[in-house]
């Protein structure tokens, strides 16, 4: 205020009858209407009309001619103080000069010039109320007219036609479209695709009122944040949001910073009367801002150069938006302006995380604020999350059923309860059936329980930096069964480990053990968990999250579960002392790699069960909230190992494959391999996981034998002679090239006919 950045003045703003206050345009739901619909209105008893636009004339004066405007707010006309064309349209060029009367005020108003009429839109002609429209205002202002209020801040007409006076603003409209209509001016109305303006919290329709307001000259404060992000000094991820950036700061207009709100933070702002002489609301000489009012006090007596006596001070009964509020908030809970120890401690900040929706709202008023008031960034990168949409990607609505509050999702909700939600008054009969039916379809058995840590792993896994984000209940349920999947690996490796085992002192993925102890599916092991920790890690520091979830999750599940517990039951219950004490450091690094890695995802999990594990002589840390996250294991990097290890799996998965065509389940069939490649230091490991009698490689197949093929590189055999019944799998060979034949003969007809269209074409 001092600088003279903050000022006082009177403009349009969203006003919000039902609230009684100026509202900011994040608060304003644009709501599209598709033609005529009836909508409810807060204070009307019977729904009213929108999604029309209605056309009357205005008679030109001083000839018998006329001319029609269009108009989605009739009501507004009684406030309308001139008719606008385009300079250029050949169709008005007789009218340039020229005036038109006004029907109920009995007055004339002026036909004015100006290149933003639109020459296609209706009939080319524009009625012009600088009072109560955004447009209309900077016509004014261009043009000099006069601003003509004629709705109040209740929503009623005012005496500025004394028969409509007292009128709430619907009813008027229909008072003066039949008014028009016996004068012979009303011309037509049709239906009419349009946004209507309501309020988030009262769901009233938004008025634009001119009202005295607070502003603040951004213009300076935008142009310095736009070059924060042009040199790099501040970060915007994903970065292709820059040009909003840029979008909304190159035209970043005076900010209306004050509500008539009973919350908030009241101005402190003082207006100043000298002598008992009552000032002008508008002079911003007469208002000085303090911390309180003795502060005011004195800053009036220093100003007018009188004794408080003769001062009377009144302080602005508004408050800040809450914009502002926010706008500070990474620096005035730190004390400022007082720069003490939590200032220089945590002030800057090193990164925000949001919404890419409040990016100009928010975020965009932190950095000004910040650099204005502290000459400091609030922070240097701004991570923007997707907005959540539903699993078909469509959004979000209350009317069609497909709002999940984040805690159904965590506890669980039935069917009938979801119902219930949206059973509160605020949507109509038919809006309310849809919505019924909507949540019916989408979750038929309602939403099943799945836990704070599935949904954060979930929402996690979603982040590609895109706009949107497609919520799939189904997916976050198969995390939660995820999370079984770890608690039970978890029991069972502690079961492995034994109550007597102690972790070696020193970690073992920083510092390498005596690897001739380690076998060979121990050091694939050790190896996938320094890939996992440092693809985990890269992905933290580049803001891929879904790169981290998917990492930590092929880790626990592929590597840990599927091939490496399975393969160390024949090491815990057959192998030598030496084999099971390289198998249980291999187990504990892993569990508790695992753990750290995917705490931030899934903490509450990862904390139950690091709780358990046996502890390393030089762990320090009480829990895992504040434990080293892992950040090298490269001493275990062996990308030739894990080249073999992805060939040994491709053989693991056709032997399963062959062996669920032909034979049940628990079958265990002999197995022939024949490959290229070395295999010999893996066959225990493909037998234990294919599920064989015996295996052999690179020796004679006996007949009766099913063949899968690995590549160019490996084949695999599984004896199914005498296992099998003839006569079925051939009946079953046969139902599959039917079923084949029967795609390739469809797929013909198609090419034919569309092969015929185009020829025909």
């Amino acid at each position: 205020h001092e600088k003279g950045l903050i000022f006082r003045h009177k403009r349009l703003v969203n006003w919000s009858c039902t609230l009684k206050s100026a509202i900011s345009n994040i608060e304003v739901d644009k709501v599209e209407v598709k033609g005529r619909t009836l909508r409810k209105v807060p204070g009307y008893s019977e729904p009213v009309e929108f999604g029309i636009i209605e056309e009357f004339q205005y008679k030109v004066v001083g000839s018998e001619g006329s001319v029609t405007v269009a108009t989605t707010r009739l009501e507004t006309m009684l406030g309308d103080t001139a008719v606008a064309i385009h300079p250029d349209d050949a169709r008005y060029t007789h009218l340039h000069g020229k005036f038109v009367r006004h029907p109920f005020r009995d007055c004339e108003l002026p036909i004015v010039l100006d290149k933003f009429v639109d020459v296609e839109f209706g009939t080319g002609c524009v009625k012009i109320t600088p009072a109560h429209d955004f447009n209309d205002y900077e016509v004014g202002v261009r043009h000099n007219l006069p601003f003509v209020e004629c709705i109040n801040e209740h929503g009623l007409i005012n005496d500025v036609v004394p028969s409509y006076a007292g009128m709430r603003r619907f009813d008027a409209r229909i008072a003066v479209r039949r008014a028009l209509q016996e004068l012979g001016l009303y011309v037509q109305c049709k239906d009419h695709d349009m946004v209507v303006p309501t309020c988030c919290r009262s769901k009233d329709i938004v008025e634009p009122l001119l009202k005295p307001q607070w502003f603040m000259n951004c213009k300076d404060m935008a142009a310095r944040s736009i070059d924060k992000v042009k040199n790099g000094e501040l970060k915007i991820i994903p970065s292709h949001f820059d040009k909003t950036w840029y979008s909304w700061l190159d035209d970043c207009r005076d900010w209306c910073i004050s509500r008539q709100l009973w919350w908030g933070h009241r101005i402190p702002a003082y207006k100043v009367s000298v002598n008992g002489k009552r000032s002008d609301d508008l002079d911003n000489d007469m208002w000085v801002s303090a911390h309180d009012e003795a502060a005011a006090m004195k800053k009036a007596v220093e100003k007018f150069k009188v004794p408080a006596s003769a001062i009377s001070l009144t302080q602005d009964e508004d408050v800040l938006d809450t914009w502002f509020s926010s706008g500070i908030f990474p620096f005035s809970v730190m004390s400022w302006p007082d720069e003490d120890v939590d200032f220089s401690t945590f002030y800057p900040n090193n990164i925000l995380e949001t919404g890419h929706d409040i990016l100009f709202f928010w975020v965009a008023r932190m950095v000004m604020m910040g650099l204005d008031l502290t000459d400091k960034l609030p922070f240097t990168d701004i991570y923007l999350h997707p907005m959540i949409r539903d699993a078909q990607g469509i959004k979000m609505s209350k009317s069609l059923g497909n709002v999940v509050d984040p805690l159904f999702i965590v506890s669980g909700i039935t069917l009938e309860e979801l119902n219930k939600t949206i059973d509160n008054g605020y949507l109509q009969e038919k809006e309310l059936v849809r919505a019924r039916a909507g949540q019916k379809k989408l979750y038929p058995n309602g939403i099943p329980e799945c836990g704070t840590d599935a949904m954060r792993f979930a929402l996690c896994s979603y982040l590609t930096q895109a706009r949107d984000l497609n919520l799939d209940v189904l997916r976050i349920e198969g995390y939660r069964k995820f999370c079984n999947k770890m608690w039970n690996a978890s029991k069972f490796a502690l079961k492995q480990l034994g109550e007597d085992y102690t972790p070696p002192p020193r970690d073992v993925m920083t510092e390498k053990q005596d690897s001739a102890n380690f076998s060979t599916i121990d050091r694939w092991m050790l190896h996938r968990a320094a890939v996992t920790i440092a693809d985990t890690n890269a992905g933290l520091r580049d803001y891929q999250f879904q790169q981290c979830t998917t990492a930590i999750y092929n880790f626990w599940l592929y590597d840990l579960c599927d091939v490496y517990l399975e393969c160390s039951k024949r090491v815990f219950y057959k192998g030598t002392d030496e084999e099971r004490t390289a198998a249980r450091h291999t187990l504990y690094t892993c569990l508790d790699v695992g753990l750290r890695l995917i705490h931030p995802f899934m903490p509450y999990i990862s904390e139950e069960l690091w709780q358990r594990l046996p502890r390393r002589s030089s762990e320090t840390a009480p829990s895992l909230v504040v434990a080293e996250y892992p950040e090298s294991g490269d001493v275990w990097r062996d990308d030739a190992l894990d080249a073999q290890m992805g060939l040994v799996k491709d053989i693991i998965h056709t032997g399963r494959s062959v062996k669920d065509t032909y034979l049940e389940s628990k079958a265990k069939p002999e197995v022939y391999l024949t490959s290229t490649e070395p295999l010999q230091a893996f066959l225990s490991i493909i037998e234990d996981l294919v599920g064989c009698s015996t295996l052999q490689l690179n020796q004679p197949i006996p007949l009766g034998t099913a063949v899968g093929t690995v590549g160019n590189k490996c084949e695999v055999h599984v004896l199914v002679k005498g296992l099998v019944d003839p006569v079925q799998e051939i009946n079953r060979l046969k139902a599959k090239r039917e079923t084949a034949e029967n795609f390739v003969s469809q797929k013909r007809k198609k090419y034919r006919l569309r092969l015929c269209v185009d020829t025909t074409a």
